[in-house]
């Protein structure tokens, strides 16, 4: 697979399935728009699966992990062997995104990306690391370009094989001690929003912690000068080995038409990046949540995208994916399983 190709494969929703969508919910036993957002949202599935009645089915979670040499800046409230440590916890069930996917019957995919120290061997466990960290964005790139493009075939071709085995509805997730930092050097570049309109307190920094971070951040783009119209640009020079493999994963699912649910400021980060790839990609985007991460809503409002919840949280790891899920999925049920006004025998409004 060349990244070319992939980006070549990915359309336009197809206009049909979304008409006869669209005409379907205007005729189901309920006043037309009654149910909102769940009208538009199957509408929009219809349009990405090409299918007028979409079936959700086979729901995964790709969480992808990788560490971060801006770390050393002091941008984080928690050590680096947090990221190992999560993911470890990742693959016996015990974290956040474990119990949220169990909930909406889910699966989940983890992935080493970058984690900067050797993973024992796992079954659950998916090894596609391009090195062992990125280096101090801070200071220089944190990739090569040749990393940067490896990070996004390695995501997509994840998703291709989870495509083969069914998969339906994809949500992308993170883990990496430090990620909100190339995060937000990825939204200010392409916003044009200053650092302290987008940088947050991520993991719980102090106010020290978040001097720290805007002064790493602002370092970082000044010295490397990232093109904000050439997605492998922002990627080798601010990003993140996790970050570039969510990227794939959302061009991959784009490509084979299947929706994402994206996460929060990490997950939009690289929502940002393959928008930046390739702009089709927008129309395949479901935001899940709003972060409490400080500049998440600039970054959703620069997609185009209204979130479909806001619970205050800023975990990542896709939690607020998974949750998102089920709403996704009981838009299709209701657009599939609701009777029409003609199947029921009720009378429409004269």
């Amino acid at each position: 697979m060349s990244l070319t190709h992939l980006l070549a494969r990915i359309q336009p929703l197809d206009a049909e399935s979304m008409s006869v969508a669209r005409a379907r919910q205007d005729v189901l036993t309920k006043p037309q728009g009654s149910l909102g957002r769940l009208e538009a949202l199957s509408i929009q599935v219809a349009g990405i699966t090409r299918q007028p009645r979409p079936k959700i089915q086979h729901k995964v979670v790709t969480v992808m992990a990788g560490d971060h040499g801006v770390v050393a800046e002091g941008v984080s409230a928690y050590p680096q062997e947090v990221t190992p440590q999560m993911v470890l916890n990742f693959l016996i069930g015990g974290a956040a995104i474990n119990v949220l996917t169990r909930l909406v019957g889910a699966r989940v995919i983890i992935v080493d990306m970058g984690v900067a120290v050797t993973m024992d061997p796992h079954p659950q466990l998916i090894v596609r690391k391009i090195a062992p960290g990125t280096a101090n964005i801070a200071t220089g790139p944190a990739m090569t370009r040749q990393q940067a493009e490896a990070c996004l075939l390695a995501g997509a071709e994840i998703v291709e094989a989870e495509i083969a085995n069914g998969l339906d509805l994809l949500a992308t997730g993170d883990m990496g001690i430090g990620n909100t930092t190339p995060s937000a050097a990825i939204a200010a570049a392409v916003t044009g929003k200053s650092v302290r309109e987008i940088a947050g307190r991520g993991t719980g920094v102090d106010d020290e912690g978040l001097k720290r971070k805007i002064s790493a951040i602002e370092r970082a783009l000044q010295v490397n000068q990232p093109n904000p119209a050439d997605g492998l640009d922002l990627l080798a020079k601010v990003g993140g080995f996790e970050i570039g493999g969510l990227a794939g994963a959302i061009l991959a699912a784009a490509a084979n038409h299947r929706p994402v649910v994206i996460d929060g400021f990490i997950s939009t980060a690289a929502a940002i990046i393959a928008v930046t790839l390739n702009p089709q990609v927008k129309d395949y985007l479901i935001a899940a949540h709003t972060s409490q991460e400080l500049g998440h809503r600039l970054m959703t409002e620069w997609l185009g995208l209204t979130p479909l919840l806001d619970l205050q949280m800023r975990l990542g790891e896709g939690t607020g994916a998974a949750l998102a899920m089920s709403i996704i999925e009981a838009s299709c049920k209701v657009l599939d399983e609701m009777a029409t006004f003609g199947e029921a025998g009720v009378s429409e409004k004269e």
